[in-house]
Order: C-alpha cells, then sequence, then structure tokens
C-alpha cells in the first residue's frame, strides 16, 4: 500500500488578531533621563522619530519625540544644555507585546503617536512599533484580510 504524503495547511494569518511582539522592532535606540537633547537630536535624524527614555533597569520612563525638541528650540533652550527628562513626556502611552495589531490600530488611528513602546509585564522596555511596521504586516498577511 502506497504512502499518504502529508500535506501541511498553513492557515493565512489574520491581520488583526496578529500581536505586536510578531512586528515590532526589539533593537531599540534608547536613552537615558541624562542624555543631552542634541544627542537625541542626533539620533532622531538617523531616523527615529520618538526615543524612549529608560532607567537603569530598561523600566520606561518617558519618551522624547521630534515634537518636543522643536518645542525646547521655540522656547529658545539649547538642546546642548537639555537633558532628556527635561524634555521626555513623562508616563507614555506603551503596549505589551500580546497586545493585538487590531486594537493598535484603532489607538493609532484615535492618537497623534507615530511610534509605541513595547514593554513587559514590569514595564521594561523590550521593542517598538511604528505605524509603518503596523502598514509592513498587513501588507505581509495581504488586503484580503479585512475585519
Amino acid at each position: 500500500m502506497p504512502m499518504k504524503k502529508k500535506v501541511r495547511v498553513v492557515k493565512k494569518q489574520d491581520f488583526v488578531s496578529m500581536t505586536v511582539k510578531e512586528v515590532m522592532e526589539t533593537r531599540v535606540q534608547s536613552v537615558h533621563v541624562r542624555t543631552k537633547g542634541d544627542v537625541i537630536a542626533s539620533l532622531m535624524i538617523e531616523g527615529f522619530g520618538a526615543v524612549p527614555v529608560i532607567d537603569k533597569t530598561r523600566t520606561l520612563v518617558g519618551i522624547v519625540s521630534e515634537h518636543d525638541l522643536l518645542g525646547a528650540i521655540d522656547d529658545g533652550q539649547s538642546l546642548g544644555a537639555l537633558m532628556a527628562g527635561e524634555v521626555m513626556t513623562g508616563n507614555p502611552y506603551s503596549v505589551r507585546p500580546e497586545t493585538e495589531l487590531g486594537t493598535l490600530v484603532h489607538v493609532l488611528r484615535a492618537s497623534d503617536l507615530v511610534r509605541v513602546p513595547v514593554v513587559d509585564a514590569k514595564d521594561r522596555l523590550v521593542g517598538i512599533i511604528a505605524r509603518r511596521d503596523v502598514l509592513r504586516a498587513y501588507l505581509s498577511v495581504g488586503s484580503t484580510n479585512r475585519k
């Protein structure tokens, strides 16, 4: 009797139920509260529109955005004399790795957020996810996967 070949059926993943962990960036450029504003601005020029601020244990304590730095400049402050802790937004919105992308899409759409820090249960920074990561994930599973 001939052996039957096993056929593995791969179910196409549903975009809205994909999790942040599946698409987040794990190599996160972050700074500490005492990092100078001009150093943060240099990071942003390299392509990071918002930089998480962490403490010694990698706990998320804030985020510095381009908007924050532009505000400091507009107020006449020197970025070289300014530290992240003085310009950051404290207690920033963050998500857990298990957050579904469908939920994140709603949050991103209802806010001005472009990049969202990803934290573990102890609020330690484990990644970051940007709008473009979400769009890339959507395209990777195919546009037929709508709600």
